[in-house]
């Protein structure tokens, strides 16, 4: 190498160090201007809603589905054949006791029962004729009773006649409403041919429904379970009035029947509902609103409202071990305490002791974090 290249390599080797102490400078002067500048910059807030973990007396539950029924219910068949003459069968309509609702002819057994009382008039003046005659001793005392025996016979046939005449007159047995009928006068009907249903109306109905041999067993009459109907949010009170006392051997379930009354929308009998049970004792438990739960990949946790220690409002993430939902709140078994303050609507943008702006109640004073 001669001395002319040594000299330009050396002037672009001097160049390149120059260049890069020059960057090297620059740049380390912009990051001191950034950090200056962020140092000036307020530290990010978020702004949540705040509730307060407050004490519920909480006692589990499980779920079954029931089935609604009458207090009364049943198929109405005609007890002796023959044909109808008279039918008043509205599907839908409510009937009061004593109803008249299909009437099968009776003309046959009126015509009877003329005759037969016809002859029972007859059997009584006999009868008399010869009690008279007994007092004088013109007749036997042999001949009164059979006199007398002949008047029974005679109102005895008058009361079956008249009974058969009311077994095919046939009447609402209690208030109902009328269930679908496909019967026309003129229809001949064998003997219990089924007519309609008849749904007794009440200011109340049962529900049936199964549950595990090891719930039943701690079930009481008089206790209160709640019935959801499809299509309503609010539970319906119902009392548990009967046990069955047998475990089906097929499914380990027993039956439970419980009462509902007093409401004005009594549901319809054989409607299915759900129906939640209470099991165990009832127990002490935190509350917090749904809204403040929040869940990821290591579990359920809260953001509790604490103070650091320049008394600035951050929030804090809390493990915590969820439980059952009550209406818009969710039960915590541990984790929390009664009166910790947690973020609620807005938690899910926090993190782990981001500072904090209290929207729904600047009155809070939270405790030091």
């Amino acid at each position: 190498m001669n001395y002319r290249s040594w000299i330009g390599s050396s002037l672009i080797l001097i160049m390149v160090v120059v260049a890069g102490a020059s960057l090297t400078a620059w740049k380390y002067a912009s990051i001191q201007e950034s950090q200056a500048a962020a140092a000036t910059q307020p530290e990010p807030m978020e702004s949540v809603a705040v509730a307060v973990a407050r004490e519920f007396q909480h006692r589990p539950t499980t779920t079954s589905i029931g089935t609604v029924l009458a207090l009364r219910s049943i198929t109405l068949r005609n007890e002796l054949p023959g044909t109808v003459r008279d039918v008043r069968l509205s599907p839908g309509q409510i009937v009061e006791p004593g109803t008249l609702l299909v009437a099968l002819d009776v003309s046959v057994e009126r015509a009877e029962l003329k005759a037969q009382t016809a002859q029972a008039i007859l059997a009584k003046t006999v009868l008399d004729r010869r009690r008279l005659l007994s007092h004088d001793f013109a007749t036997s005392q042999e001949d009164v009773d059979r006199a007398r025996a002949d008047r029974d016979v005679a109102m005895a046939q008058i009361a079956r006649t008249k009974a058969i005449i009311d077994r095919k007159t046939i009447r609402a047995p209690f208030r109902a409403r009328i269930g679908i009928a496909d019967v026309h006068p003129g229809q001949y009907l064998n003997e219990g041919t089924q007519l309609t249903t008849l749904q007794g109306v009440d200011n109340a109905v049962h529900v049936d429904f199964p549950v595990a041999q090891q719930v039943a067993v701690e079930l009481r009459e008089g206790e209160t379970v709640e019935v959801f109907v499809t299509g309503e949010t609010s539970p319906i009170p119902a009392k548990i009035v009967a046990l069955d006392a047998r475990v089906d051997p097929a499914t380990r379930n027993a039956m439970v029947r419980a009462r509902i009354e007093g409401i004005a929308n009594m549901p319809a009998p054989g409607a299915s509902v759900r129906v939640q049970v209470p099991i165990g004792l009832p127990s002490t438990a935190v509350t917090v609103p749904v809204s403040a739960l929040r869940k990821g990949p290591g579990g359920d946790h809260v953001f509790v409202i604490g103070l650091d220690k320049d008394n600035m409002i951050r929030g804090y993430a809390r493990k915590v071990v969820s439980g059952a939902m009550i209406g818009d709140e969710v039960v915590i078994h541990t984790g929390l305490s009664v009166g910790d303050r947690v973020a609620t609507s807005g938690s899910f943008k926090l993190r782990d002791g981001v500072l904090i702006a209290i929207v729904n109640d600047p009155e809070i004073a939270p405790e030091r974090g």
